[in-house]
């Protein structure tokens, strides 16, 4: 049985297929959208007039499915006119508004039929559905708008799952219910390290005492280690004028995820002689970056150039799509710039894939995979300057040991990326790290009537400037790119080679990461509390109070449970809160100034003297960072 990607989309596209013919049967009047494979499954979209579905229907619409599919020998395919295709699906608004859309962009209209279902589609498909899609469950229902427009009707969107086997289908299914134990939103509320208001605001991370103390672990750690790697950190405002995301021609193409802070012209008493009084959200800190590197002349002996930052940025991400902590609007990147010569490009480009290697280790991700993404269709720059830049990433990962794969056409418009992608505990697959080229911001390029036309089509702009040439003009006096230079050996200015470079990512994403792959359970060199004292009575209270002093003296993270509550509650709740020991004190402990010693999984270490304990600790730290 085939397994490769492009086979198990068309699997999962085909069950797609399935799912809409046995709704449509099922609820006389449901109209079906789009239903693409998506990563580990698909969904389908439905429009269902008068019904209302339930995760509690699937059975029965699984069984119709099952029903239908000995019927599906083969899919048969026709290409049809656009008259045509409005004709046959005169009845299916979604599927005529589909049809006019491919039209419009010179694209085939086709339609296909496994034998009792004639649908307009242009995806793959298997070859003998009725024996490849037996294996397949529906797992879960959500709303969704059509065209994801929040002005368009909402639709239900039925998610499933189909693999080639039953065993594979199987291991999927019991991965999803350890997921849902490890679901970071679920721990989060329980263990007390994060919560989401919407007072503060969609998207917007609050973190509770245990989980900052576990970030600034990290965070100071990240420091730490990027000193000594010869990264020179810095802070950058939270908000930034317009203009230099134009120049950056950030705004143009990432206008709709942008947060705007500050409008002169609406604030009363002042006014704004151009759009360059105005003030955004910074969406990213690579710009910022670039003015602290052109804020002197540099020369070619300080480079590498390596500036870092654990900055906050702020990009609009729709309701729909928002996630607790691995979703959001507000993130702080472990975001670095390198600036160098093209002769220090490789050794720079190594130096952050050990990096990696080094941070992704210590947090338990031992199985990761580099992704190589090469040149677009539409990109900046020339062949050479791409060739070069890919070439470049191929031979660092090489000399890294990397076993690397490529993405064809993935890269972003301005430069070639190795993205890392770290598998977790269950298996699944994350990115996390990105080491990427620039070509664009440390150009320099006069303004293009492609950029006239590009930025003409926002809506803010035109009423801002109200005619095209105004546009043009504030447009040409800014320029595109920054003309980041350094001086050489023969005194002549040189455009440096601009690599942008995280390692974690965003922190409240690796976080909602770390969480699920720890199952909440942190290593002791990263868990918020790491003991926590039980005295079994009130009489052995001050016993235990001197014992939090010394273990806090000695550098650990310790809370008492004092509560009027009984040893196995108090040593229930400790457990429940994946603290890593339990020191439990009663007569025989407070006489021989000892602890009794539990784990968090249940393992009875018995009785040893405080200081027997500490070493214990401190062994475990040195052993495991």
């Amino acid at each position: 049985m085939k397994n490769n990607d492009d086979y198990l989309n068309n699997m999962r596209h085909s069950c797609a297929h399935l799912l809409a013919h046995a709704v449509k049967s099922l609820y006389p009047g449901a109209l079906n959208a789009i239903g693409p494979a998506i990563e580990n499954g698909f969904y389908q979209d439905f429009d269902i007039e008068k019904w209302k579905i339930s995760e509690d229907d699937f059975p029965k619409i699984e069984a119709k499915m099952r029903g239908i599919l000995p019927a599906w020998q083969k899919f048969t395919f026709n290409e049809v006119s656009l008259a045509q295709a409005k004709k046959l699906f005169k009845d299916n608004k979604y599927k005529v508004e589909m049809a006019i859309g491919f039209a419009k962009e010179g694209k085939k209209l086709s339609t296909n039929d496994p034998g009792d279902f004639l649908d307009l589609c242009k995806m793959g498909h298997v070859e003998n559905p009725s024996k490849e899609l037996q294996h397949f469950k529906l797992l879960k229902i959500a709303g969704a708008y059509w065209r994801g427009s929040e002005k368009n009707k909402m639709l239900t969107r039925i998610y499933g799952t189909c693999f080639p086997t039953k065993e594979e289908l199987d291991a999927y299914l019991t991965q999803l219910e350890e997921s849902k134990k490890r679901d970071h939103r679920k721990l989060g509320q329980e263990m007390d390290l994060f919560s989401i208001s919407p007072l503060t605001g969609q998207g917007l991370i609050l973190w509770h005492p245990k989980l900052a103390i576990v970030r600034n672990i990290v965070e100071q750690f990240w420091k730490n280690e990027h000193y000594k790697r010869g990264y020179q950190l810095v802070f950058t405002p939270h908000i930034a004028s317009v203009d230099m995301f134009v120049k950056s021609r950030h705004l143009s193409k990432y206008v709709n995820s942008m947060f705007p802070v500050m409008l002169h012209e609406y604030i009363e008493g002042e006014s704004a002689p151009d759009y360059s009084t105005d003030e955004i959200l910074k969406p990213m800190n690579c710009p910022n970056h670039i003015q602290i590197y052109k804020s002197r002349p540099r020369s070619y002996r300080e480079l590498p150039l390596r500036i870092g930052e654990l900055g906050t940025v702020y990009r609009y991400e729709r309701a729909g799509v928002l996630h607790g902590m691995t979703r959001v609007r507000g993130f702080t990147q472990d975001d670095s710039h390198i600036f160098c010569t093209p002769e220090q490009v490789i050794d720079e480009v190594k130096g952050v894939l050990r990096i990696m290697k080094d941070f992704y280790r210590l947090f338990g991700f031992s199985d990761y995979q580099a992704y190589i993404a090469t040149r677009p269709k539409k990109y900046l720059g020339s062949l050479n300057m791409w060739n070069f830049a890919e070439d470049s990433l191929k031979k660092a990962a090489a000399d890294e040991g990397f076993d690397y794969k490529i993405d064809e056409g993935e890269g972003v418009f301005y430069g070639p990326k190795i993205d890392m992608k770290v598998k977790d505990s269950l298996g699944r697959e994350w990115q996390l790290g990105t080491v990427q080229f620039d070509f664009n911001q440390p150009d320099q390029a006069e303004t293009t009537d492609e950029d006239i036309e590009e930025f003409w089509a926002l809506k803010t702009f035109k009423q801002k400037f109200k005619t095209k040439e105004n546009l043009a003009k504030y447009l040409k006096r800014l320029g595109r790119g920054f003309d980041v230079n350094y001086t050489n050996k023969e005194g002549k200015e040189e455009h440096c080679v601009m690599i942008h470079r995280v390692v974690l990512g965003s922190m409240e994403r690796f976080f909602g990461i770390l969480i699920e792959h720890y199952a909440g359970a942190f290593p002791l060199w990263l868990a918020p509390v790491q003991v926590a004292l039980i005295p079994i009575a009130d009489r052995h209270n001050d016993a235990a109070q001197k014992m939090v002093q010394k273990l806090r003296e000695a550098g650990f993270r310790v809370e008492i449970n004092d509560k009027n509550e009984s040893m196995q509650g108090k040593i229930r709740e400790a457990t429940l809160q994946k603290v890593p020991y339990m020191g439990i004190i009663g007569d025989k402990e407070v006489s021989h100034e000892a602890v009794s010693v539990r784990t968090r999984k249940g393992e009875d270490l018995k009785s040893m003297t405080l200081d027997e304990f500490i070493n214990r600790l401190q062994n475990e730290l040195e052993t495991n960072t």
